[in-house]
């Protein structure tokens, strides 16, 4: 049974929160509010406006996913109750995630995220094409692969 023996408690009660505090919640909320609303239409700006703005793929990933973080951390900070744990809390959750969002981010602009790209299976390799086509071969190497658009063969798209 409720413990004040009614259908609909008084939730502000239930939390002990004096109006003052709920005034100091409720700004922090709409604080919140308008700073993700500011990112995402900065986000959404610069992504309808980069390219006449002549902005290259790698920086757009780069700013999507930092601005991301950002509205990520964010929210984490304040919805999930963050900025009340101890700094030593805050710092063994937030650094694992850290470092695994460097290592992404580092694996994208090696080029380790073309992997797959460049070892197609589906591809035939410059050896196998020249078997094809009857040519003289040499020593083939590992990842030697036909280009993905035919052009040795003429074939357009």
């Amino acid at each position: 049974m409720s413990e004040f023996h009614d259908d609909y408690p008084s939730y502000e009660t239930l939390a002990h929160h004096s109006e003052e505090d709920g005034k100091k919640i409720r700004k922090t909320l709409w604080l919140v509010f308008w700073f993700l609303l500011a990112v995402t239409i900065i986000e959404v700006i610069v992504g309808l406006k980069a390219e006449s703005w002549g902005l290259s793929k790698m920086f757009l990933m780069i700013f999507f996913i930092g601005f991301t973080i950002i509205k990520a951390a964010g929210i984490v900070y304040v919805f999930m109750h963050l900025k009340d744990e101890t700094r030593t809390k805050r710092m063994m959750l937030l650094y694992p995630f850290t470092g695994f969002i460097i290592y992404l981010v580092l694996m994208m602009t090696m080029g380790e995220g073309n992997y797959s790209a460049k070892h197609r299976l589906d591809i035939p390799t410059h050896h196998e094409q020249a078997v094809q086509n009857g040519d003289k071969i040499g020593p083939m190497h590992s990842g030697d692969h036909a280009p993905a658009n035919n052009e040795q063969k003429g074939e357009h798209h």
